[in-house]
């Protein structure tokens, strides 16, 4: 039997927070990755969006996605800038100690 219905009212105005229809604008983006580089709260950079628009329901975005784009996207970022720093601390070793030898074998990935 298949029933053609809806079990629930639904609200055309809150289409847009289906999964689909969020997502972060540039500059959303670009605030998150400074508040996350000075070390503030992903819970204290959603509240500031919402006291910017006025309202929670004013934002095409949840918290949730603020969360996800920081682990996602940050902190994968930063992870590579390791690798970086890591060779350039290695080739100041060697710089400070003629002795001082490394191999360094890079992946893409």
């Amino acid at each position: 039997m298949v029933v053609l219905h809806h079990s629930h009212p639904c609200y055309a105005n809150q289409a847009g927070m289906l999964k689909k229809h969020r997502e972060l604008s540039m500059s959303v983006r670009r605030t998150i990755e400074n508040n996350e580089e000075v070390r503030i709260r992903p819970s204290k950079t959603y509240q500031s969006f919402v006291a910017a628009a006025g309202s929670h329901r004013e934002l095409n975005f949840i918290e949730k996605d603020v969360r996800n784009y920081i682990t996602r996207e940050v902190r994968n970022i930063l992870e590579l800038e390791d690798g970086k720093e890591f060779g350039k601390y290695l080739l100041r070793m060697k710089e400070k100690n003629q002795n001082f030898f490394f191999e360094l074998e890079l992946e893409d990935n």
